[in-house]
């Protein structure tokens, strides 16, 4: 089908009438890639180099000494797949084709995994000062968990409904799909 005043297709003319919100998005997605990026590539570096400075204080053994290890793992290959999914955002051509899945997808990995990875430090640094006040005051423990849940609990807040508006954005149906069900159940209210 051709526009027969411009001459041009649909998707030529669609293109060209939303070439503005497409460098909107661009602008958008690389500003919190990089962002992102930045927050990724710190805790990356940060989980390696705690891996080999382990605390006198664990002594290799324990429980304290477990969680610890465990986190700081999941901790630096979270940060490091987060690292890689914003890094993809950025090398990204940024058609239009890309901001239906390929852009979204990698924005809720990246940030999930952000998330995660931030959250398993929190508890591998909890842990660090736990063991190191261990025995002393028992109530200084308590409350670096506490302040532990803090920074995670705000990211959590203000970063949710930005992942869940990406997310139904692009896995739920939208204007154009035709849902299945619903021409189903319209075709047997039509009959009667």
């Amino acid at each position: 089908m051709v526009n027969l005043k411009q001459k041009k297709t649909p998707q030529a003319l669609f293109k060209d009438q939303h070439k503005e919100l497409v460098d909107q998005g661009e602008k958008w997605m690389k500003d919190t890639a990089t962002s992102c990026t930045v927050v990724a590539a710190l805790i990356t570096t940060m989980m390696f180099s705690s891996a080999f400075t382990v605390p006198d204080s664990y002594n290799g053994h324990g429980q304290l000494f477990m969680i610890f290890l465990i986190s700081d793992a999941i901790s630096f290959f979270t940060s490091y797949m987060s690292l890689l999914m914003f890094l993809g955002i950025l090398k990204s051509r940024y058609r239009e084709e890309d901001f239906l899945r390929s852009l979204p997808t990698k924005q809720i990995v990246g940030l999930a995994t952000l998330f995660l990875s931030m959250t398993t430090m929190m508890v591998s640094f909890a842990v660090t000062l736990m063991t190191l006040v261990r025995g002393r005051t028992p109530w200084v423990s308590a409350q670096f968990m506490v302040l532990a849940v803090v920074p995670i609990g705000m990211f959590g807040v203000l970063q949710f409904p930005v992942l869940l508006e990406i997310f139904c954005s692009t896995y739920f149906p939208r204007v154009f799909d035709k849902p299945r069900e619903s021409r189903r159940v319209s075709k047997l209210f039509l009959r009667k």
